[in-house]
């Protein structure tokens, strides 16, 4: 490990970090993920778990100036992800994520906002597609007649 001010090499204060979390890992019975652990399994950037804490979305804990992650912390980065990739905004997800509360107390909270999001979703999708039926339609009508004028020449 450094000193208390050493400025590490990129690769070296990864493996320093690493050294943290190992050593925390074993008075904490293994519940603890380094970012970069949290990267290679969410298949994502540092800088894409780094602006989740800006937004306050993730809130590790530190451990003499290194990231450290729950499961907790885990599960939530988990959540934020899928609901990404479901069209969730940050605005949306953060809101979800508050709803929990310190020790779950809003779980009930938390499933409600779901089935809400998600009934408005599925009704929005329905509507989308409704809409793309009918324009495949009439351009199938457009492309048939176009096709009948120039076989008729």
């Amino acid at each position: 490990m450094s000193t208390p001010g050493t400025v590490l090499p990129p690769r070296r204060r990864l493996s320093a970090a690493q050294e943290v979390v190992d050593a925390h890992r074993a008075e904490d019975g293994g519940e603890l993920f380094g970012i970069s652990e949290l990267c290679a399994e969410f298949g994502i950037t540092l800088r894409t778990i780094r602006f989740y804490e800006d937004k306050g979305l993730l809130s590790p804990r530190r451990v003499n100036g290194t990231r450290v992650y729950s499961r907790k912390d885990r599960a939530r980065l988990a959540l934020i992800l899928r609901s990404k990739a479901i069209g969730a905004s940050l605005e949306e997800i953060k809101h979800y994520l508050d709803l929990y509360g310190a020790h779950g107390e809003g779980r009930v909270q938390q499933l409600k906002y779901v089935l809400d999001r998600t009934d408005a979703a599925i009704t929005e999708l329905e509507q989308r597609r409704s809409h793309i039926d009918a324009t495949l339609a009439e351009l199938r009508v457009i492309n048939a007649a176009v096709r009948e004028r120039l076989d008729s020449r």
